[in-house]
């Protein structure tokens, strides 16, 4: 079990920057790879990023490519996604998830259904 608490989420104008954190319970976080999604305002929840159990391979959805940053700390039970030059699309509910990820699985999975556990979510707004 994961367990699952996002923050830094805000109301920023356009062109200016968060820091999204998920802090994960539980002492398998490393076994987990994690994800970030979004639902914007009557829209499907759809995924931004995602980062494997080592950190070593990312996944970026091309709407935000070059301007988002996943990150992972194994140590601390935290991935992090940086977001830089928002745009008023970019404005929904953030949220952290956890895909559990047999030793022998190879690659990042991106749909919503792979992935177990779920935070609350975070709201981020920018405004134009």
């Amino acid at each position: 079990q994961v367990q699952l608490v996002e923050s830094g989420g805000g109301v920023v104008q356009a062109g200016g920057s968060l820091r999204l954190s998920c802090a994960a319970s539980g002492r398998t976080f490393s076994s987990y790879n994690m994800g970030w999604f979004r639902q914007g305002p009557g829209k499907e929840r759809e995924i931004v990023a995602a980062v494997s159990r080592t950190g070593r391979s990312t996944y970026y959805a091309d709407a935000v490519k070059g301007r988002f940053t996943i990150s992972r700390d194994n140590a601390k039970n935290t991935v992090d996604l940086q977001i830089n030059s928002l745009k008023p699309e970019d404005t929904a509910i953030y949220y952290c998830a956890a895909d559990y990820t047999p030793p022998g699985l190879i690659g990042l999975r991106v749909g919503t259904s792979n992935y177990e556990y779920w935070g609350q979510g975070t709201q981020v707004t920018v405004s134009s």
